[in-house]
């Protein structure tokens, strides 16, 4: 059994790590100041600190309270076109709150650390392409950019105190615990699939649909989507080859999915008509962005079991249309 400090632990991608190693028997703690995060996605058996990463001392008594295996770094702020109106906010917030968590962890004697990165990191290539693990990070936005400096923090960490890190860049994380425990609730609500599914359950206005005329096989933009128990698994995955080294993957399925295939899928699992309502491109939006995680797979066997998009859609569906007011009401 292993211990692990989880931040971010109370929200979308980190609630679904910590039921994974609670499951496989680990001793788990969570860091989550709830401005996003759900006290209720928290396991009882979980030990919840609810501190913000920007208070040192907190950090350091965490750390004296137990020593930690690893430490997988979820808490941020993750919101691109937020990003581009407070930009500096998102690069001080973010990396300062990185470099809190690392520093604490090293004086702990805790040297190794699992951070979610982001596909942000890159510019998508012009002729739609899987993004290489390789590419070079070329950040169009302030939030990728912030996580593109705590990657550049972390590995003068590792040159100067030995810190072990693994920047995991994954895309769009979809779906929801398959068995219908944990969801996606987040104010405001970003993300194509939960806003199709609330838009056919008719708890918002029609879903916008940006584009129509993209060089695409419906004229809609394509993404990668990844359900969130494989992102789980794969964070889990890493901490082998972090063993060996400091590692960057990116973390997707290699196959890209249209905002018409996401609006059909919603269709077909609910049994209703999607509103939707077109509206202009947003302005750098890409084409495509689809990840290669070859490299990954083949370092740790990992792959995404969740291939069929109606079986992701599916969970997702489940736990909104049972959580019309998220994690506060059922």
């Amino acid at each position: 059994m292993a211990t692990y400090l989880v931040t971010g632990g109370a929200g979308f991608i980190g609630s679904h790590l910590v039921k994974l190693l609670v499951r496989l028997g680990h001793d788990v703690v969570v860091l989550d100041n709830l401005s996003q995060g759900h006290r209720a996605a928290v396991p009882d058996q979980v030990t919840l600190i609810e501190a913000d990463l920007a208070n040192r001392p907190a950090l350091d008594a965490v750390f004296q309270s137990r020593r930690f295996d690893a430490v997988f770094h979820f808490a941020a702020l993750s919101l691109v076109g937020e990003s581009m109106r407070i930009p500096l906010h998102y690069c001080r917030t973010n990396l300062a709150n990185a470099m809190n968590l690392a520093e604490a962890a090293i004086a702990g004697g805790c040297l190794r650390f699992v951070l979610s990165s982001t596909a942000a990191l890159f510019n998508p290539t012009a002729d739609g392409r899987p993004i290489a693990e390789d590419a070079v990070p070329d950040p169009q936005n302030a939030y990728g950019d912030s996580k593109l400096m705590i990657e550049r923090g972390l590995a003068w960490a590792e040159q100067a105190h030995g810190l072990k890190f693994a920047a995991l860049r994954y895309f769009n994380a979809a779906g929801c615990d398959h068995e219908g425990v944990l969801g996606e609730d987040h104010t405001p609500e970003s993300h194509l699939i939960p806003l199709t599914i609330d838009a056919t359950l008719g708890r918002r206005p029609p879903l916008q649909v940006f584009g129509s005329d993209y060089p695409t096989r419906d004229g809609t933009a394509i993404r990668d989507y990844i359900h969130v128990e494989d992102l789980a698994a794969a964070h889990l995955a890493v901490l082998e080859p972090l063993e060996r080294g400091s590692c960057r993957y990116n973390l997707g399925t290699g196959s890209g999915t249209t905002v018409r295939e996401i609006i059909d899928a919603v269709a077909r699992v609910s049994g209703q008509t999607v509103p939707t309502q077109a509206a202009p491109r947003r302005a750098g939006d890409p084409t495509v962005l689809v990840a290669s995680s070859q490299r990954f797979m083949a370092d740790t066997g990992w792959a995404p079991k969740w291939r069929r998009l109606d079986d992701l859609v599916a969970t997702a569906w489940a736990w909104r249309r049972a959580h019309p007011g998220g994690y506060e009401r059922k």
